[in-house]
């Protein structure tokens, strides 16, 4: 029997928790300290569905099947994480850190001759649709002094994330190689499963 998508399988384990695990799986969610984050109005009084689909959208489906085995073990649905992990055949390890994921990362695009420079041109539509940890980029732009106060400041009046990237791209990113290189190495920082998913790791 083929592999269930994702989606499908986020949503049917989630909606198969009693309502205790389910909110703790959410409030566990919202707690993790790891990047990419996850905010807590994304879902409060949300249901099963509209969890999976943040999963999904927060950490690509290969790293939404790790996160998400991750948190059931934790609030004790060991059982449910397994299942899971079978029922999409996604890897069940904890992401690897921050420095790993850089230096994994680093050599990939060695292996493919593709810069920095280049992964940010090459995948800005996926960029601009895909990045959800917009706010912590911005505040890193700034501190690298990428983008001005003032821009910082009406960037972030933009309504959304996909808005927000499209300002960025129309801005300091079509002006300056150096602005892409910087933003890929946040991205590899605050986005590790986006970036992982886009060159195609397993």
């Amino acid at each position: 029997m083929p592999p269930k998508t994702t989606r499908k399988s986020l949503a049917n384990t989630l909606e198969d928790l009693p309502k205790k695990d389910f909110d703790k799986f959410c409030r566990d969610l919202v707690d993790r300290k790891e990047e990419p984050r996850v905010r807590r109005n994304r879902v409060e009084e949300k249901n099963f569905l509209d969890v999976a689909e943040v999963l999904v959208s927060t950490f690509t489906e290969r790293g939404a099947v790790r996160v998400a085995a991750e948190i059931l073990r934790e609030i004790g649905c060991s059982e449910e994480a397994a299942r899971l992990v079978e029922e999409t055949s996604g890897e069940s390890s904890k992401p690897a850190s921050s420095s790993q994921t850089g230096a994994s990362g680093a050599k990939a695009m060695a292996d493919s001759g593709c810069t920095g420079e280049q992964f940010v041109e090459i995948h800005q539509l996926e960029l601009i649709n895909r990045v959800s940890n917009i706010e912590s980029i911005l505040d890193e732009l700034l501190y690298k002094k990428v983008i001005s106060p003032e821009t910082y400041d009406t960037i972030s009046a933009l309504k959304t994330n996909q808005a927000k990237m499209r300002a960025l791209y129309t801005g300091c990113l079509r002006a300056s190689g150096s602005c892409k290189r910087i933003l890929y190495e946040i991205l590899e920082e605050k986005e590790p499963y986006l970036v992982a998913d886009l060159k195609g790791e397993k």
